[in-house]
């Protein structure tokens, strides 16, 4: 469903709205990159809470064994944020990639309505 051709003529916004409204045009793709980076910047919040994690539990402890402890601690973290951060990716991968395939999908099908609709063939001038 396309909109009248008065209408998308009536300026930039107009097609743009048409397509918001009727949802030819998905923004998905577009918000997807908003809520990768909006996780990413959660997760380096977790990382900055694992790290004053490790130093408090360094500083808690009077004696080594409080440096000895927040090694682990420290390295865990890491390892966790490293494994949230691949995770995170691959999610939003996914959408992006089911967002495409979405789109080929609708293109293939206004191809195949382009292809089955019959010419207009030229008829014998009539007198």
């Amino acid at each position: 469903m396309r909109p009248p051709a008065s209408k998308s003529r009536r300026g930039p916004g107009g097609t743009i709205f048409w397509d918001l409204l009727t949802f030819e045009k998905l923004m998905t793709n577009q918000v997807i990159h908003l809520i990768y980076w909006a996780g990413l910047g959660v997760i380096a919040l977790v990382a900055f809470g694992m790290v004053g994690a490790a130093v408090g539990v360094a500083l808690r402890e009077e004696s080594w064994i409080g440096v000895i402890l927040a090694v682990p601690v420290l390295v865990a973290g890491l390892l966790v944020v490293a494994a949230l951060v691949l995770l995170w990716r691959s999610f939003c991968e996914l959408y992006v990639a089911l967002f495409r395939l979405s789109d080929d999908l609708h293109a293939l099908r206004d191809a195949a309505d382009a292809q089955a609709r019959p010419a207009a063939r030229p008829g014998p001038p009539q007198a």
